[in-house]
């Protein structure tokens, strides 16, 4: 397995010996398995939670009036199995196939952008190691216009360096587990994140009924008033200071599996965030 993730990695015109590949095999299972939640779309989920013998093998999303969107089958035996490692990383941070049509949402382009090249082979690599579940969803129907593109090509993004600081916290909160997209509320182009950045407010629809992103900023609306170790439990178990259990589809349990530097980097940049008043 370590020769096809190298070879795949040469292909994108990345050197590695053996002990990187198992360095950026252990990264990839990191942000997939843990911060970056991949299957908390990706994977079917059953009357007891998510299916994981069919894990990253795909299910229906959202169901609604804009559209009806699945997340496919991520699988090696899924779609991507025939795609180059670099076709695969434009799909996943530009939402581009390789026949040239455009990914819809609710796959966050906005924030997978933004993903260092290191991060997007680590996952591309763990990927490809998956074991293989057999079928695929039904094509996604989209009942709103799509973009021409999200944006102009990515050509390079550079590694921002990992600690306890404000700028990784907000790559980890933003391109890596997208936070920041879903918190900020949606305008004609997308989540206004120059105007709105983690005001909250954006509503999703479930099984669960309906739940509100909540106002992520310094503001006394937001989390001015919580702890770091409230911020915490809210961030990795669902649970609010007054015990009270917080509702999907906010991926607790793989948000759990982050490391302690990591979630405290995520809070010290959503410390940052100028206060913004709830909406309306």
């Amino acid at each position: 397995m370590k020769s096809i993730v190298a070879g795949g990695l040469v292909a994108l015109g990345i050197s590695v010996v053996p002990a990187q590949a198992d360095a950026l095999l252990e990264r990839g299972e990191y942000l997939v398995r843990g911060i970056a939640g991949c299957g908390n779309c990706h994977t079917p989920m059953g009357p007891d939670g998510f299916v994981m013998e069919q894990e990253l093998g795909g299910r229906l999303v959202e169901d609604g009036p804009a559209f009806t969107a699945y997340a496919p089958n991520i699988t090696p035996a899924g779609r991507i199995a025939g795609w180059s490692d670099a076709e695969l990383a434009r799909a996943i941070r530009e939402g581009i196939r390789p026949d040239g049509t455009l990914i819809g949402p609710p796959m966050p382009f906005a924030m997978y952008r933004g993903l260092s090249d290191d991060d997007l082979s680590a996952i591309i690599a763990f990927l490809r190691t998956m074991t293989p579940v057999e079928g695929e969803t039904p094509p996604s129907e989209y009942r709103i216009p799509l973009p021409p593109a999200y944006g102009p090509p990515v050509e390079s993004v550079a590694a921002v360096p990992a600690g306890v600081t404000v700028e990784y916290g907000a790559y980890l909160a933003g391109p890596v587990a997208h936070c920041m997209e879903c918190h900020t509320p949606m305008g004609p182009q997308g989540p206004m994140l120059e105007t709105d950045l983690g005001r909250g407010g954006f509503e999703f629809h479930g099984p669960w009924g309906v739940s509100i992103a909540a106002n992520l900023t310094s503001h006394e609306d937001g989390l001015a008033d919580y702890t770091d170790a409230q911020i915490a439990d809210m961030i990795t178990r669902g649970v609010r200071p007054d015990g009270s259990p917080m509702l999907p589809p906010m991926p607790y349990g793989y948000l759990a599996r982050m490391s302690a530097d990591d979630l405290s980097a995520i809070i010290l940049y959503l410390r940052s965030l100028p206060p913004l008043a709830d909406a309306g």
